[in-house]
C-alpha cells in the first residue's frame, strides 16, 4: 500500500505540470532521450508499417523526429508541450492540405503558402511546435497517396502519430526521478 501511496504521490503528481529545469547534461538524461525517442519513434513506426501498412510509406512523416527532438530532448521547452504538439501539427496539416488544395498548379506558392500560414497561425493560437511547419510542407510536397487523403491526412497520420510520441512522451519522461512531463497542459 504505501508502494502505490508513493506511487501517486511521486510519479502521477509529475503530470500536473511542476517546471524543472535543468542547466546541466548528462549521460542519464542522453540515456532517456534517447530510449524515450527510440520507443517514440518505433510506436509511430510500429503503427504505420505494420498496422496501416497498406498506405504509402509516408505516413510515417519526417516532422514525427523532429517532434521526438522537442519531446525526448527538451521536454520543457514551451514548443514540446501537449496543447503544442497536437494543436500545432493539426492546425499546421489542415493548413497544408488546404495550400495544396488551393495552389496546386503552383506548388513553390502552395509550399511557401503552407509553411508561413502555419507559423503564423500556430503563434496566433500559441500552440507554436516547429515540426508543424514541416507538416504543412509535407501535406503539400507529399505523394498522391497523402494528396488523396485530403483533411483526414489531419488525423491519420499527423493526429494519430502525435497522440502516439506525446503518450510515450508522458510515460516515458516521468520514469526518471530528475524529469517530468509537461510542463503545463493548457
Amino acid at each position: 500500500m504505501e508502494i502505490i501511496n508513493q506511487l501517486k504521490s511521486n510519479y502521477f503528481s509529475k503530470m500536473k505540470g511542476e517546471m524543472r529545469v535543468s542547466s546541466t547534461i548528462n549521460f542519464s538524461e542522453i540515456l532517456w532521450s534517447w530510449i524515450g525517442s527510440f520507443i517514440g519513434i518505433g510506436a509511430v513506426s510500429l503503427v504505420f508499417f505494420d498496422i496501416v501498412n497498406h498506405i504509402d510509406k509516408m505516413m510515417l512523416i519526417g516532422s514525427f523526429g523532429a517532434s521526438a527532438v522537442l519531446l525526448f530532448a527538451v521536454s520543457g521547452s514551451p514548443l514540446a508541450q501537449p496543447r503544442n504538439v497536437l494543436g500545432g501539427f493539426i492546425i499546421s496539416a489542415l493548413i497544408g492540405v488546404t495550400s495544396y488544395k488551393l495552389f496546386y498548379h503552383d506548388l513553390w506558392l502552395a509550399s511557401a503558402i503552407a509553411v508561413s500560414t502555419s507559423i503564423a497561425v500556430m503563434q496566433f493560437t500559441q500552440v507554436l511546435h516547429p515540426p508543424g511547419g514541416a507538416t504543412a510542407l509535407i501535406a503539400v510536397i507529399g505523394s498522391e497517396d497523402i494528396h488523396s487523403l485530403g483533411y483526414s491526412y489531419a488525423l491519420l497520420p499527423v493526429g494519430m502519430g502525435a497522440f502516439i510520441l506525446l503518450s510515450v512522451a508522458l510515460i516515458i519522461n516521468n520514469i526518471p526521478k530528475n524529469r517530468s512531463y509537461p510542463s503545463y497542459w493548457v
